[in-house]
């Protein structure tokens, strides 16, 4: 009936806020056992990972410590069986800078420049790729400004929660450079060619309400309200059958490159596996009960 539907919704609701209550809680009693990392901070809490950037003064901008720091969460993600979703955020006034230039000061000369190749190859790539690889749902919260590799950094993830103030900027034009960390595959593909185009040769500054308009994100928020209503998706989604989420992950990345005969192949395929698991039997046997599903992940 409708008013069970509805009671359901409720209950699940209730679920999500107790078990954001437990992740703020956990957090702040395992604040000591972050100590390891000096540019980011990870906790895992609920079955939900949460990445944050953490060099405030210098807009989160990448030097090679923290990208060093930054693949080894993403490794601790993978890896973690216990970890179901993953939530990227930042401290301070922006979400991520891009590189930061001081990190390669000393070899920025037109004699002596700076070895991007390995730069991209050994830090950004390999960055891009474990966001975008994850089988686990990756969500971002954007609390500022995401510039150059920063802005592309929020757009690999799969669900984009913007604050009112961020903005996104594909600043690359200013320094004589092109879009990298992925930009130049996401952008025409999240607001098509000709925004992509444009953004790319303009730099010119996403308020995050156009950012949304255009498909870029996915949902904006006061800037208060940011961490919560982050903090509650991510939840949900770690909550939820996230085996089969990953496959769904998977199944639409594939879609970027398979005709449409391929493509119903890797459909049938992924929907063989899903239906295999304790989550799809779950789900069956909670529909019938007509409960809210308890998923493992499995």
């Amino acid at each position: 009936s409708p008013s069970r539907g509805l009671g359901d919704v409720y209950k699940r609701q209730a679920l999500y806020d107790t078990i954001l209550f437990h992740i703020v809680n956990c957090r702040e009693s395992q604040s000591v056992m972050n100590n390891k990392y000096l540019n980011i901070e990870f906790d895992v809490c609920g079955g939900l990972a949460t990445l944050t950037l953490n060099r405030p003064s210098k807009l989160n901008s990448f030097t090679v410590a923290m990208h060093e720091e930054v693949q080894t969460a993403l490794q601790e993600a993978h890896n973690n069986q216990e970890i179901r979703a993953l939530l990227i955020t930042a401290k301070g006034r922006g979400f991520c800078a891009g590189q930061d230039l001081n990190d390669r000061k000393s070899s920025n000369t037109i004699n002596n420049p700076p070895d991007l190749y390995a730069s991209l190859n050994d830090y950004y790539n390999p960055l891009i790729r474990s966001i975008c690889n994850l089988s686990k749902p990756v969500v971002c919260a954007v609390n500022g400004v995401a510039a150059g590799a920063g802005a592309n950094i929020a757009l690999a993830c799969d669900i984009v929660v913007a604050a009112e103030s961020a903005s996104f900027i594909q600043s690359f034009n200013k320094l004589g450079l092109i879009p990298d960390s992925g930009g130049s595959w996401m952008l025409p593909r999240l607001i098509g060619h000709a925004r992509a185009m444009a953004l790319t040769l303009l730099g010119t500054k996403v308020s995050a309400l156009d950012a949304k308009e255009m498909g870029m994100i996915w949902q904006v928020v006061p800037d208060s309200e940011l961490a919560t209503t982050a903090g509650k998706l991510a939840c949900e989604l770690a909550q939820s059958a996230t085996f089969g989420l990953g496959l769904s992950k998977h199944a639409l990345q594939s879609s970027y490159t398979n005709t449409l005969d391929e493509q119903l192949d890797i459909e049938r395929d992924l929907q063989a596996k899903a239906s295999k698991t304790y989550d799809y039997s779950e789900g069956v046997k909670a529909f019938s009960e007509k409960r809210p599903a308890v998923f493992k992940g499995q």
